[in-house]
């Protein structure tokens, strides 16, 4: 007899995500590289109020799953997926650092899927390595051991001087049930893919839509001369600055920040 192999499809994965509001044109918040979806909580809460908003966690980061793959066509596709999981046609896109490089890949891929789309403090273009010593430290700390987040906090500060960045990348670590510590990112996948996320977005067409950069005054990541080849490839885009804000522009000045973007989401809904 013959013996027929029975295949399983496999189904694309579905982000871990979270809902805000019910009503209104739909809205999708990407985090940055070591970020996950409660960084844009406050945001997220009073976009709400006139939005469905939605915060996910990019594969490889929060309790999203783990894959080998953390370049800009799967994490397009994830993006992709979640909004059809979650019924949405088209919605409007924002993408703060690695998040707004995976925003512009998908506005490209995906134009019609796209209201419109915020770029929060980053470019298309290649940036210098500056993550390595946070890669160093999950790599060599042993989190298993680490006894409270207090000595987690004193075992990163060799690597991380700055408070608030140190409090940023101490969210990727989680207690476990028999005593110490572990990692909720794959490290390995995104030191692996780290000169893709970090490098330049080569564009066939880019995306002619309704287009924000939001940057920060104080952060240098959108410079002057990077306008040029932004318009390029979106050639509806307008800059704004946020006074005193560096690169965390949503949590350096937020009220500021929120302003710019309500404005323009309202500037570009459908009802």
């Amino acid at each position: 007899m013959q013996t027929i192999a029975n295949f399983a499809v496999q189904m694309p994965l579905t982000p871990n995500h979270r809902i805000y509001g019910d009503t209104g044109p739909s809205v999708y918040i990407l985090h940055g590289i070591f970020g996950m979806l409660d960084n844009w909580h406050y945001a997220a809460g009073l976009l709400s109020r006139n939005h469905k908003v939605v915060t996910y966690d990019a594969r490889n980061h929060g309790r999203s799953f783990h894959d080998n793959d953390a370049g800009y066509d799967a994490m397009s596709s994830d993006l992709l997926g979640l909004m059809q999981h979650l019924g949405d046609e088209k919605a409007h896109i924002v993408g703060h650092s690695m998040g707004g490089k995976t925003a512009m890949h998908f506005a490209e891929l995906y134009p019609e899927k796209v209201e419109s789309l915020t770029i929060v403090d980053i470019a298309p273009k290649a940036y210098p390595a500056g993550h390595g010593e946070y890669f160093r430290a999950f790599e060599t700390i042993d989190f298993s051991q680490v006894q409270s987040r207090k000595d987690a906090e004193t075992q990163f500060l060799p690597f991380a001087p700055d408070a608030a960045v140190r409090q940023f990348l101490l969210k990727n670590i989680e207690p476990i049930a028999a005593g110490g510590y572990q990692l909720k990112i794959n490290v390995a996948a995104l030191k692996a893919h780290y000169q893709d996320i970090i490098g330049e977005l080569h564009f066939s067409r880019g995306y002619a839509g309704p287009t924000l950069f939001i940057h920060g005054e104080k952060s240098g990541y959108i410079k002057e001369t990077d306008k040029p080849n932004i318009l390029n490839y979106f050639p509806n885009a307008s800059f704004v600055s946020v006074p005193g804000a560096g690169h965390w522009v949503h949590a350096d000045n937020p009220e500021a920040f929120m302003q710019v973007l309500t404005a323009f989401i309202h500037q570009h809904s459908h009802e």
